[in-house]
């Protein structure tokens, strides 16, 4: 059994997501692990299936987070995989003698195996618009506003999504994701440069994240092709698009999936960091965790125009906002004849008001309120006002 961790509030976490926690460092990490210090956190990740095996959980704990993957054999139909999904979640609760819980969603489709079960309370974590991603469910729509029925706090990780949701229900707080400054304040200090980049010439403009449809991959190549002197740093997996219909140019260097840990070592020798996305249905409702990172990194932001870049960031002079190869292309000159001196003052101006350990802070009342059922509507204004900055 895992053991409880000393002086802890009242109530495991039994967290439910769409994303593997060793994928990309991101929300659901930088809350899970603050969580993690003084509750038990179960973060329940999507199942893997193999070709025989009986059904069981892999359980792994990665920075004090019991991370769980439930393991099924193939050829399970859709209501055999539930029942089984069921019984493991079941199984879990009683092994790890959990009594006292709260349920924290990232995706509604966990629903199917958990709505059997009687938590203290129930959180929605709307991090993105699900539904516009490629390849989601077609019942997801329905799921959330089941979820939604059930919740007793949603929390929403960007203005846009906010925006959209905010009707859906009486107990919503908008908290745009955050930064571990000090963790990405390290690109502004001499790093040895990863081997894989060190060869790759000046100037740099870099990109790390998740490339998939929400990439804008005919800008990306038209301004490589506008600019063959400058050179093009991607990092991250790509999935969800073939990565042959990724441009290929001599200029565009695509270095592979990178650890959290890492990303500064990369940053600290870009001369702009990008955010090169789409405007289509899976980018709608996005807000990019990555902004406020490449400011505490010290780079100067080029952006196409994301809704949640564009307020605060563009409107506030810390990102430069363009959706055309040629506006992008001089968007990107020009960041890279600004003063730097002037540009780091802005960004830590703005950086002093956020950071993940104080949204945790702010969720962390919420959440306290929600498994006593006791929701005050003042601190429901405090927590938007406070995030909102």
């Amino acid at each position: 059994m895992i053991p409880v961790p000393s002086a802890v509030p009242r109530g495991d976490v039994l967290c439910l997501s769409h994303l593997r926690w060793n994928f990309v460092f991101q929300r659901p990490q930088h809350l899970m692990t603050r969580c993690a210090r003084e509750r038990r956190v179960f973060f329940i990740e999507e199942p893997i299936v193999w070709p025989a095996v009986s059904p069981h959980l892999k359980i792994e704990t990665h920075a004090g987070v019991n991370v769980v993957v439930p393991q099924l054999p193939e050829g399970l139909t859709s209501a055999a995989r539930t029942r089984t999904l069921r019984g493991l979640i079941d199984d879990l609760i009683e092994a790890e003698g959990i009594r006292e819980y709260l349920l924290w969603y990232y995706t509604p489709m966990a629903l199917e195996f958990t709505d059997h079960l009687s938590p203290s309370a129930i959180v929605y974590d709307c991090m993105d618009e699900l539904s516009g991603f490629k390849g989601a469910p077609a019942t997801l729509k329905n799921r959330e506003v089941d979820l939604l029925r059930r919740s007793s706090l949603v929390l929403t990780g960007g203005r846009a999504l906010h925006d959209a949701k905010k009707h859906q229900h009486d107990n919503i707080h908008l908290f745009p994701s955050s930064v571990d400054v000090a963790h990405f304040g390290k690109a502004r200090r001499p790093v040895t440069e990863p081997a894989d980049q060190a060869a790759i010439p000046h100037p740099r403009l870099g990109f790390f994240g998740v490339i998939d449809e929400r990439l804008d991959i005919g800008l990306l190549d038209g301004v490589a092709a506008a600019r063959p002197d400058w050179h093009f740093v991607m990092l991250g997996p790509v999935v969800k698009i073939d990565s042959a219909s990724l441009p290929q140019r001599p200029n565009i260097h695509y270095l592979g999936p990178k650890q959290y840990e890492a990303l500064p070592a990369y940053i600290a020798t870009w001369d702009v960091a990008l955010l090169p996305f789409a405007h289509n249905a899976a980018t709608r409702f996005i807000s990019p965790t990555k902004t406020p990172e490449y400011l505490a990194a010290g780079k100067p932001v080029v952006s196409t125009s994301i809704r949640d870049v564009v307020r605060p960031y563009g409107e506030q002079g810390l990102a430069r906002i363009a959706d055309d190869v040629d506006g992008f292309v001089r968007a990107c000159s020009a960041a890279m004849v600004e003063d730097a001196a002037a540009r780091l003052r802005h960004a830590d101006a703005f950086l002093r008001h956020t950071s993940w350990d104080g949204t945790w802070s702010r969720i962390r009342s919420l959440v306290h309120d929600a498994m006593r059922g006791t929701l005050v509507g003042e601190r429901r204004g405090l927590a938007s006002d406070a995030a909102a900055v």
